[in-house]
């Protein structure tokens, strides 16, 4: 299995908004994910998907991958916090105020699924029968009185009426 990872250090942007954007992407695949960011209306959403780009870019580029795009999904994505800029406003009376500029590092991880191969089912192989054959039926309850379910509602019946 094929993993590959990207990262982009000092994006302008804090980490929890970048953080936000990345949960709508893990754990889906590559072209979905490209197709939520395209649509995402957050500014951070380009840079991500610079980043996801890159990360494909990677993988492509790993002795051992497949060839096929289609298999990468985002394993993992997060947002570190990276260096903050710290810069003073003019504040009233002869103050100041700290302005915190917030940078992040942006780090996105795909990785290829594994290809299913179908097992071949042998003559009395357990996984060639149907989930339900093997077991028998439950009787199901009724709305009526405890204890009496679909099969013995017929009998309980009959004999309160004798």
């Amino acid at each position: 299995m094929i993993e590959a990872e990207a990262t982009a250090k000092g994006i302008r942007t804090s980490a929890q908004k970048a953080g936000l954007v990345m949960d709508l992407i893990r754990g889906k695949g590559v072209n979905q994910a490209l197709a939520t960011l395209q649509f995402t209306r957050k500014i951070i959403a380009r840079e991500i998907a610079k980043v996801l780009r890159s990360a494909v870019a990677n993988a492509q580029q790993k002795e051992g991958f497949g060839g096929d795009v289609e298999r990468l999904f985002v394993q993992a994505c997060y947002a570190n916090q990276g260096t903050s800029m710290k810069r003073v406003r003019p504040a009233p009376m002869g103050r100041a105020f700290r302005v915190v500029k917030r940078t992040s590092h942006l780090t996105v991880r795909v990785a290829e699924h594994p290809l299913k191969i179908a097992r071949v089912a042998q003559d009395g192989d357990a996984a060639a029968t149907p989930r339900g054959a093997s077991k028998p039926a439950r009787a199901r309850k009724t709305g009526g009185a405890a204890g009496v379910t679909k099969k013995t509602a017929g009998r309980t019946a009959a004999a309160a009426k004798a």
